[in-house]
């Protein structure tokens, strides 16, 4: 496989708003013994891109600094070290940073066979929202089979990736929405329930779906207010994960209640984790949820695509809300799989 010196790629040019983001050249990233270069067909947007971009989420040390944590593509070439991967495969992969771009070098263990039936976009729309969700709901707060698990977000890519995650492992999932579309899609995905945060209580109606009990597991990305909410909608013994804080940092909880039903509250970020912790990730998705996704009934997130020079698009769209399932940028080699 031919691989050039240089590269098209976007940069963060200045902490700021989308047009932050510009396209230009860049000499391709180095790769090193235990990682493979990945020649990138598309990549998706997500919103640690978007803080990056603001200069609220620094890259960790040594890690491109170079926005997107996820990708799509076929393994150009791999390190000394590298067994479990060939030149050709086709892969999806959870980056360290660097994944607008045409080529990005990925330790080894981040990477994951594309599921057989999904196009090269669909399959770059995965591997950061799964990571997550693998990582901090089925892993550290311990979900199985027959729990209920409350999804804020539900039509985005954590909430997307909630829903069928506790679906394929067993428990029901309840989305919560702002629109009649975007509860439509959550259905889509698995959901067995939605609740539209406009025009209902969440906690009253997650109370009334689980006949008074509460749900077992709550995936949150508001924070702010909703922290106070998501207590109140839990059953005894329940676990809230929090992964993002679109509508604030701070919270005022009660401890009584934590105490009185005897909750779990616990934070996640996924981008300073070790490549060890990440490939552990990966082994738990190729064992557990990989199979799945390759069953022809599987549901797909809706992609929105842009081409990889318009990601100052890409993130005001994803900024307004409006979107369904996942942003993804595609390179010019996207047409190629």
């Amino acid at each position: 496989m031919n691989i050039p010196s240089q590269m098209t790629a976007v940069a963060i040019v200045q902490p700021g708003g989308p047009q932050a983001l510009q396209a230009r050249s860049e000499p391709l990233p180095s790769t090193g013994p235990d990682d493979v270069l990945i020649r990138v067909a598309a990549a998706g947007v997500n919103g640690p891109d978007l803080a990056q971009r603001r200069g609220h989420y620094d890259p960790p040390p040594g890690a491109s600094p170079l926005p997107g944590l996820e990708i799509a593509g076929e393994i150009a070439a791999v390190g000394k070290n590298v067994t479990a991967w060939r030149v050709g495969d086709r892969v999806m992969a959870l980056t360290n940073g660097g994944g607008y771009a045409e080529y990005a070098a990925v330790p080894a263990g981040q990477v994951l066979p594309t599921p057989d039936g999904w196009a090269v976009a669909e399959a770059a729309a995965l591997p950061e929202t799964w990571f997550t969700i693998t990582q901090s709901l089925v892993m550290r707060a311990g979900l199985t089979s027959g729990m209920t698990v409350l999804a804020h977000g539900a039509s985005g890519g954590i909430g997307g990736a909630t829903i069928q995650i506790a679906t394929i492992l067993g428990a029901r999932a309840i989305g919560v929405v702002s629109s009649p579309q975007k509860a439509r899609y959550a259905r889509t995905l698995g959901a067995i329930a939605t609740i539209d945060y406009t025009s209902e209580d969440i906690a009253a109606r997650a109370l009334e779906l689980t006949e008074g009990r509460g749900v077992d597991r709550i995936i949150d990305v508001v924070g702010g207010p909703m922290a106070e909410v998501n207590l109140a909608a839990c059953a005894r013994g329940a676990h809230v994960v929090q992964v993002s804080t679109l509508d604030g940092a701070k919270a005022t909880l009660s401890l009584r209640t934590i105490m009185a039903k005897q909750l779990t509250l616990s934070g996640s970020t996924l981008r300073p984790q070790s490549s060890a912790t990440k490939a552990e990730i990966a082994a738990r998705i190729r064992r557990d949820l990989l199979p799945a996704l390759e069953q022809p009934n599987i549901p797909k997130p809706a992609i929105t695509c842009f081409p990889l020079a318009d990601a100052a698009a890409a993130h005001q769209l994803m900024e307004s809300r409006a979107h369904l399932g996942k942003v993804v940028l595609t390179t010019q080699f996207g047409t190629q799989f």
